[in-house]
């Protein structure tokens, strides 16, 4: 069983797991997190 996790959290880990725990036979752990190449510019800081 091939696994793609994605996104930060104890979640994944608790699913990995679960998963082996079920029975399945995880041959490879995948993160495809979504990561931004320098996209859009964050909007201006608050000044008080």
């Amino acid at each position: 069983l091939e696994v793609e996790v994605q996104g930060p959290g104890s979640g994944r880990e608790s699913a990995l797991r679960a998963l082996a725990a079920v029975g399945f036979n995880i041959t490879s752990i995948r993160d495809v997190t979504p990561m931004a190449h320098n996209g859009c510019r964050p909007p201006k800081r608050r000044r008080v």
